[in-house]
Formats: structure tokens, sequence, C-alpha cells
């Protein structure tokens, strides 16, 4: 098969991540007869020096004619005092808006071989840990009304349609369907009227998934549970507000946050995937980032944008089997294991391929 990918690699250690894990989708065309092409574009810090533009037209255009999009890192403090709209996190919130991107998909994994990065005891972890959050990404709070009485008082509006509900619990019910089969809704139902209109409509959904086993939490319960009794959950699903939040939360439980991909789907299977971790313009171009998180965003778009199940479990394979080795970077490296560059831990990878 012949697959369209769109490639942002970005500013700071970005085209070094990118350019790694395009090596490794490579090895996957090799090994399981398909065909990537590539279709550079740019977005953010390099976008602006290029041509006074966050996201030109141009990368919408390209990414919008792909099958998928491939994210390294925006931003930087070379273009920390520009105005809000020329700042690279502009062409990032403009490339969500433009291509649809109504889901952030957020795993949270900790690897066996890193589990003492994991700043919660051992018995509260275990060995591993692999939960997903699933936010809605578009509508609420922070895409609400806005207003402001002088000094007087100021308001934000939570609001959230039918259509905007049905799809994100959609989304979610459809992942749980390809990991343990369990969502967890995160509200605040108890207080909110948004949150019991939510809570109504994903319980609809359930009803087409009756593999699938739902339960509830409010918020605030869901935030201490998370340190707590972590391995309880496999889907997480909840609103923006709440999910910008818990996907923090999320993430920093691994204690390796640079290990960590994400996605962010739009209707059908189209989506952009990019690590969480920031554009590191400290270290760009000394061959010292992490390439994992990148690599298993890779991954991530095999499963949910091309439906190429087998070959993101091999990447994910590929990544458990170096770490098992004790090949590290600089951010993850501990004393008795083995400290590679970017390009290095890339290949390891591959080799594992």
């Amino acid at each position: 098969m012949n697959y369209k990918i769109a490639v942002i690699p970005g500013d700071g250690i970005g085209p070094e991540i990118v350019g790694v894990s395009t090596k490794v989708l490579d090895k996957i065309a090799e090994k399981f007869d398909h065909t990537f092409d590539y279709t550079e574009v740019l977005a953010g810090g390099v976008a602006i020096d290029a041509c006074d533009n966050p996201l030109p037209q141009e990368t919408v255009d390209i990414c919008l004619a792909s099958d998928a999009v491939l994210l390294g890192a925006l931003g930087g403090p070379k273009w920390d005092n520009l105005p809000g709209d020329k700042r690279p996190e502009a062409g990032l919130l403009g490339l969500r808006k433009s291509l649809g991107l109504y889901a952030n998909l957020r795993p949270a994994i900790l690897y066996q071989e890193l589990k003492d990065a994991c700043p919660l005891k051992p018995e509260i972890i275990g060995d591993e840990l692999d939960m997903m959050v699933v936010r809605e990404l578009t509508g609420g709070i922070y895409f609400g009304e806005k207003g402001r009485d002088g000094d007087f008082a100021a308001w934000d509006i939570m609001k959230y349609s039918r259509p905007e509900v049905l799809r994100i619990a959609r989304t979610a019910f459809t992942i749980a369907m390809k990991r343990n089969k369990k969502v967890t809704n995160v509200d605040k139902a108890n207080v909110l009227e948004v949150s019991r209109f939510w809570r109504s409509i994903v319980i609809e959904v359930s009803k087409d998934f009756p593999e699938v086993e739902l339960n509830h939490l409010y918020v605030d319960n869901a935030a201490m549970q998370l340190v707590i009794n972590p391995k309880q959950f496999d889907v997480i699903v909840t609103g923006n507000l709440f999910g910008d939040i818990l996907s923090d939360e999320a993430s920093m439980i691994t204690g390796s946050i640079g290990m960590l991909p994400s996605a962010s789907m739009a209707d059908g299977k189209f989506g952009m995937f990019e690590p969480i971790h920031g554009s590191a313009p400290d270290i760009a171009g000394q061959d010292k980032a992490n390439p994992i998180a990148t690599i298993v965003s890779v991954a991530m778009m095999l499963r949910y944008s091309l439906d190429l199940i087998e070959e993101a479990d091999a990447i994910e394979a590929a990544v458990k089997k170096t770490l098992a080795r004790g090949y590290r970077t600089g951010d993850i490296y501990t004393e008795g294991t083995t400290l590679v560059g970017t390009i290095e831990m890339g290949q390891r990878v591959m080799e594992n391929l």
C-alpha cells in the first residue's frame, strides 16, 4: 500500500527526532511491503522566519491532502516576544482548527525498564502502566463565550453540543475496543449541568459498545485515583479543561515525559501525531534528544490513522527491546546503562525491528 504523510519537522530538536522517526517508518515499509511518501512542510518558528506566518496555507492544504501528519515540535525563545497570533504556538492551534482535530489521544506508558523513574511507590504502580486519556480538543470552556466587566468580574462559559460529545465518546469507545475494553468517563456531574449533559450522551453511546465496561468518576476523585490506583484505568474520556489537567498528571506519573507520544484525531481516521515534549532548543543539533516519543507517535499513526496494527505493534515491541538491552539517551540515563545519542537510539530501534 502507498500512504501520503505530511511531515512538519518544526523547531529545535524537531528535525532531528522526525528524521530518525521517518527512518524507522522506512524500515517498516521495507519489512511489510508498504510505501510512505513524505511531503515536508513548514509550521511554527521556521515558518515565521521563512514567510512571516506560523502556519502557511500551503501547509494546511498539503496536510489535508495526506493520510496523516507527523509533527516534531514547535516554538522556542527566539519567537517569545512576538504578538500572540504570530508566535509558533499559533501555528499549532491553527493546525488543530484547520484540520478539524477534535480528539487528543495521550497515552501514559510506563515501561518496565524505566519504572524507577515513576514517582509513585512500586507497590502502587507495579511493573508497567498503560492508559489512554482521550481529551475533547475543540470545545468546552476554552472555546466558549468570554467576557469581562471592567475590574469587577470576568467569565468563561463551558458549553458542549450533542454532536461534540457524541464524536468524542465514540472515539473513546472505539479505542477501548482495541485495548482492554474499559472506559472511565470523567466529569463533574454533581455540580455542572454541562457535565450531566455530557454524561447522559456518553451513556447513550456506550449502548453501541456492549463489550466495553463504562464507569464514571468526578474529576476531583479521578485526579486522586490517578495517584493512588492508576492501574485501574484503561481509557479515560473527558472534556477539554479536565483533559488538559489529567493528561499532564497521567504523563508525569510515568516519570519520563520524553518518552510519551500523542495524537490529535479528526473525523474518520485522519490525525496528527507528535511527541508531548517541547522543542528543547538548548540541545538542538547536538544529537542528544530522545527520539522515542516521536517513534512511538509513528506507531500511533500506523495504528489509528492507517489501520496497520501489526506494524504498530512491531515498533512498540522494538522500542521495548531496545530499552531492555540498556540503551538510553541522556534524559533517561541511569548508571549501568549505555548512553547513546538521537541517531544511535533510532538505529537500535531499527535493528530490533
